[in-house]
């Protein structure tokens, strides 16, 4: 199974060359490289993903490269967190993660998940509770 690694803290001068040298002594182990840019500009987002094959390499890349420096810059490597969609938790990402989780909160907020469906709408369920005693009443009395 592949994971996926976040790396942070990069210079927005950074060229996708560069920060695939970063990873050349682990090309063998890696899936994919990926740096993050901004669509307007170009220029690097501060950040970019590593897909590696094993679980075991991952760790010997976090371990070997997180506080490297890369152009006056200490890199922060570590596993990235999971995606989820709809999920209404923060995540706890220092750079980026929290706009993302912004954007994610919103989409919650106005799609139902199968779960928030499940659950009475807060402002209704003392009405909605009355409601199901009056019925439980009328069907045992009958």
């Amino acid at each position: 199974m592949s994971i996926r690694l976040y790396v942070g803290n990069l210079s927005r001068d950074l060229e996708r060359q560069d920060f695939e040298t970063v990873f050349s002594d682990y090309t063998e182990d890696l899936v994919s490289v990926k740096l993050i840019s901004d669509k307007k500009t170009g220029k690097c987002r501060g950040f970019g993903f590593v897909t590696v094959k094993t679980d075991e390499k991952a760790d010997e890349i976090v371990s070997a490269l997180n506080g490297q420096v890369l152009q006056d810059m200490p890199l922060k490597v570590e596993k990235a967190l999971p995606r989820t969609k709809g999920d209404d938790a923060p995540e706890a990402r220092s750079e980026g993660g929290s706009k993302r989780s912004k954007s994610n909160n919103r989409k919650a907020s106005t799609s139902s998940s199968s779960s928030a469906a499940a659950q009475p709408d807060p402002r209704w369920a003392d009405e909605l509770e009355k409601l199901k005693q009056m019925l439980a009443t009328q069907t045992t009395s009958s």
